[in-house]
């Protein structure tokens, strides 16, 4: 499996899709949003940018 180029930190995915850890948590739960491990420190989850601005709400353009 190839990692994506674009991984950022969960604690930055949530600020992009303004939501909870707890919901965040979720969504990882869910294999709605893939997590990576890594490799500096285990501890902390990485996810691909693009996957979670895909999750963002499309806002309708004004006329």
């Amino acid at each position: 499996m190839k990692t994506p180029n674009d991984l950022i930190t969960a604690l930055e995915a949530r600020a992009l899709l303004n939501v909870s850890r707890a919901k965040l948590s979720d969504l990882f739960k869910r294999g709605i949003l893939k997590t990576y491990e890594n490799p500096l420190d285990r501890r902390e989850k990485l996810v691909s940018k693009a996957e979670v601005l895909d999750l963002r709400p499309k806002r309708a353009e004004a006329a």
